[in-house]
């Protein structure tokens, strides 16, 4: 689960830089899209090794 949650920054790194560099207006939406998937499934992540 972790892997996702890094491949998702990684995504949403690629996706700012070209939507922050006026490339793309829907890169900026995707970007704000993976953060918010790398955040759900990192606290996914740590929820389940507690469990």
């Amino acid at each position: 689960m972790l892997r996702y949650a890094i491949i998702a920054l990684i995504i949403a790194l690629i996706a700012a830089a070209l939507g922050f560099g006026g490339v793309s207006g829907i890169a900026m939406y995707a970007f704000y899209v993976f953060i918010v998937l790398f955040v759900i499934l990192l606290l996914v992540h740590l929820l389940q090794g507690r469990a």
